[in-house]
């Protein structure tokens, strides 16, 4: 075991590239293991401050038990499907990631497929490398004057507009938490997902993959599109359905399509992707958005410098679970609680925003809770762009979408010790506020506000909010649909300001509801708002 006197130890779980280990420098004892030999894994655990993976080594719950001095999980690239980041938090434990080591990467990729597609190049190198020469065969398109629709103008889809661009592509796109003025930066066009689809020659998905995203692109999106045209998916499997793709890609719906990320990976024997892999017209990768030397350096690097970061106790920007740093043990518990009202603000945003102000009032204001206004940042950019979010791109992400953030701090708090308001303008000129606190010895986050509706529920994983006019029934009416749909309401507040007036009911149901049941109850209660939120852990 290590003493006080010792240097921190690093453990490199995976190999990592040369520039790593110089990025640690000479100020730690850095060691090595094969993060996939489990019991090896576990014995050099016990004594690291800090370990470096990548994909193949798993840190859950049975090694974060297995490491008492561990500080920080370093995961060398973007996904973080192999840590148990919640135990991690619990425990103490910074996991931190190199979030955009993989953009660029990921953009030529892209492009590569596009151009794949356009020019057939998979199938004809494959016909000439059999002996064959059938020019005729392998007419292409150019891309030239050609529309290319980008669905998530975040910072992959950003790099993608400039570089066709420069093949003078018109470049649209789908976006709907970016505004007008920060599309005419990028020289982008926005539009509807409707328009996007049916005026697009080429189209490239880059969202998050959350409920309301996984399988956007079906049967009804493809029915929209050109004959003629092409999907590209480079971000997450399952933005796209695939089953509805090989029905569009077989029945000539579409011309192609060009795929790195699959739902299953490696696409199962027998499955769709499989039966997708196999057409002619499908461009397909073992998803390499990320593997290019420069991406596996950088992003190698990157974690290496957050390593020296978290064990020298200062600020870590690519934390994706607390932010490191000089922090207040009274502001700490705030922060996950305002990642939360972030994520429940975006979802009830119904236009981009323009403007955030984050509150916070009562005793917290005379702390340094500047760390607050990253985390409503960052919770709330969480469920709504491709890349992770952590505490240094969330405010690059706020400017990109020229959206000003101010935190507000005084000491008037006249119900609770502490309340946190997320008070924002959205472009169509309407404004909408969440507020939260925590109560209690158990520190209970709760949702105490929202638009200036009192209210006061514990933040649950799944909720339904819904504002309609105040009328005898609504309640029998969303609790039998529900019933009926095995939907089991766990909690519920309602709020009215005037009898007869606009009602705020907030639903916490155990499990997702369908999307066809909540347009179903919308409709029957006449809703003038109605939102499913679902709470992503960080």
């Amino acid at each position: 075991m290590s003493n006080i006197a010792s240097k921190p130890v690093v453990l490199i779980a995976e190999e990592l590239s040369p520039a790593t280990i110089d990025a640690l420098g000479p100020d730690f004892d850095v060691r090595v293991v094969d993060g996939t030999d489990r019991p090896a894994l576990l014995e050099a655990l016990q004594d690291a401050h800090a370990v470096l993976i990548r994909s193949a080594t798993k840190i859950d719950a049975e090694a974060i038990e297995a490491a008492p001095v561990l500080k920080v999980v370093a995961r060398a690239g973007v996904g973080l499907d192999n840590v148990d980041i919640k135990t991690a938090t619990t425990a103490g434990v910074m996991v931190v990631n190199a979030p955009t080591s993989n953009i660029i990467s990921a953009a030529e990729l892209t492009v590569g497929h596009i151009l794949s597609l356009a020019r057939h190049i998979p199938l004809a190198h494959a016909s000439l490398a059999a002996g064959a020469w059938k020019r005729s065969s392998y007419t292409g398109t150019e891309l030239f004057e050609k529309t290319v629709g980008i669905i998530g103008l975040g910072r992959i889809g950003a790099l993608i507009a400039a570089r066709l661009q420069a093949f003078d592509m018109r470049v649209v796109a789908y976006d709907p938490y970016v505004t007008s003025a920060r599309a005419q930066q990028l020289g982008v066009h926005l539009l509807s997902l409707d328009e996007l689809l049916e005026q697009s020659d080429f189209i490239t998905i880059h969202m998050p993959k959350t409920p309301e995203t996984t399988g956007m692109i079906g049967a009804e999106e493809f029915a929209r599109m050109k004959p003629t045209s092409y999907v590209v998916n480079v971000a997450r499997g399952g933005l796209i359905d695939e089953e509805a793709l090989y029905t569009a890609l077989t029945t000539g719906e579409i011309a192609g399509a060009g795929l790195d990320v699959f739902t299953s990976e490696p696409p199962a024997e027998g499955g769709p992707a499989a039966r997708l892999i196999d057409l002619p017209n499908v461009v397909v990768t073992p998803h390499l958005g990320a593997s290019t030397d420069e991406a596996q350096e950088k992003a190698g690097v990157s974690v290496a410098r957050s390593v020296r970061l978290a064990l020298g106790g200062e600020l870590v920007p690519d934390a994706v679970n607390v932010a490191g740093g000089v922090i207040d043990p009274y502001v700490r518990p705030g922060i996950p609680l305002v990642e939360k009202l972030g994520q429940i603000f975006a979802a009830l945003a119904h236009s981009p925003l323009t403007s955030l102000d984050v509150e916070v009032h009562g005793e917290l204001s005379s702390y340094d809770v500047s760390v607050l206004k990253l985390a409503a940042l960052k919770g709330l950019f969480t469920n709504i762009v491709s890349e992770t979010v952590s505490y240094v791109n969330a405010p690059l992400l706020a400017d990109q979408r020229g959206v000003v953030v101010r935190l507000i701090v005084d000491d008037v708090s006249d119900e609770y010790r502490n309340v946190i308001t997320l008070r924002g303008a959205l472009s169509d000129g309407s404004q909408l506020s969440v507020s939260g606190t925590l109560t209690g010895t158990k520190q209970i986050e709760k949702l105490v506000g929202i638009n200036d509706y009192a209210i006061e529920l514990p933040i649950e994983q799944h909720h339904i909010v819904m504002i309609y006019t105040d009328r005898p029934g609504i309640v029998a009416i969303y609790g039998q649909k529900f019933g009926e749909a095995g939907i089991n309401i766990a909690g519920m507040q309602i709020a009215r300001r005037t009898a007869g007036g606009q009602a705020l009911s907030v639903l916490t149901v155990d499990s997702p509801v369908a999307d066809d049941l909540l347009d179903e109850v919308s409709a029957e209660i006449k809703a003038d708002l109605f939102r499913q939120i679902e709470i992503t852990e960080s």
